[in-house]
């Protein structure tokens, strides 16, 4: 897509959201699996469906509600994407970080993410949830692909410290004070749906990584690219060990996220009125 068309539109979404709320805030948060219900307690000062942003995707995973909601968390104001996009849905690299660089037009100066992720580390549980460190992007495809719009961001943006180290620590704070457990270790992100084989997840351990998903990464760079500070959490939803792996289902997924729920819950809104 030409530069300028794609910079229109996302100037254009910004300023049919602007046309609903006053809401000034720097805040944004990405409600992944395991955060829904933290839309809940946001006292929402409007909530616009995506369909009624334009030029916004579409969610079509059905744990991912699909709008946009701009109020005060414990009276801090943010802005909160309910469902997020994937790049097994169809859409392209630029669609699926299209949100972000809107919430970077609204005037978001730090990213808060959530997501589900299968724990290959030996030392984590279904349920736990991982503070991520850095990330491996194993998507085969990346959002700044093609011209740079230099008043973004740079051509070659510095990916050396993606995940804000001065936000980790305050999760780290917030989750000893709540007596959360917190893991700690690196998210590699490939294509899906499906999940993976046991030899994949030999292969990713291998590599590094400590966790899988199907998010996060493209929306990182896209957030770092605009200057963005980020950090992202994941639940763990099921454990990837590969010499005892069971067939899992999205409702076994779904299930642990929610049990998740609370701890995550509890540390994003810590971490909310912390960066404050």
């Amino acid at each position: 897509m030409d530069p300028a068309l794609y910079r229109r539109r996302v100037e254009e979404a910004a300023a049919a959201i602007r046309e609903t709320t006053t809401l000034d805030a720097n805040i944004g948060l990405i409600l992944g699996t395991g955060l829904g219900a933290l839309a809940d307690e946001i006292e929402a000062e409007a909530s616009i469906a995506y369909d009624a942003i334009p030029h916004f995707p579409l969610s079509t995973v059905e744990s991912h509600h699909g709008r946009l909601i701009a109020g005060r968390l414990d009276g801090v104001p943010v802005w909160a994407m309910q469902g997020r996009f994937h790049l097994y849905e169809g859409y392209g690299p630029k669609e699926i970080t299209f949100p972000v660089r809107v919430l970077a037009a609204l005037g978001v100066e730090t990213l808060l993410i959530s997501n589900a992720a299968g724990g290959m580390n030996t030392n984590f549980r279904r349920g736990d949830l991982m503070l991520v460190t850095d990330h491996i992007n194993l998507q085969g495809a990346n959002p700044l692909i093609g011209p740079n719009d230099d008043d973004w961001g740079p051509r070659f943006p510095d990916m050396s410290m993606p995940y804000d180290e001065g936000l980790r620590r305050l999760a780290e704070e917030a989750a000893l004070e709540q007596a959360i457990k917190l893991q700690q270790g690196v998210y590699v992100a490939v294509e899906g749906p499906n999940l993976e084989t046991r030899a994949e997840y030999r292969f990713l351990r291998g590599i590094g990584a400590d966790a899988v998903g199907m998010s996060t990464v493209p929306e990182v760079i896209v957030a770092r690219h605009m200057g963005l500070r980020c950090l992202a959490v994941s639940v763990i939803t099921d454990e990837c060990f590969p010499d005892a792996l069971e067939p899992v289902s999205i409702a076994d997924v779904l299930a642990a996220a929610a049990e998740a729920e609370p701890k995550l819950t509890a540390l994003m809104r810590a971490l909310v009125s912390g960066i404050v």
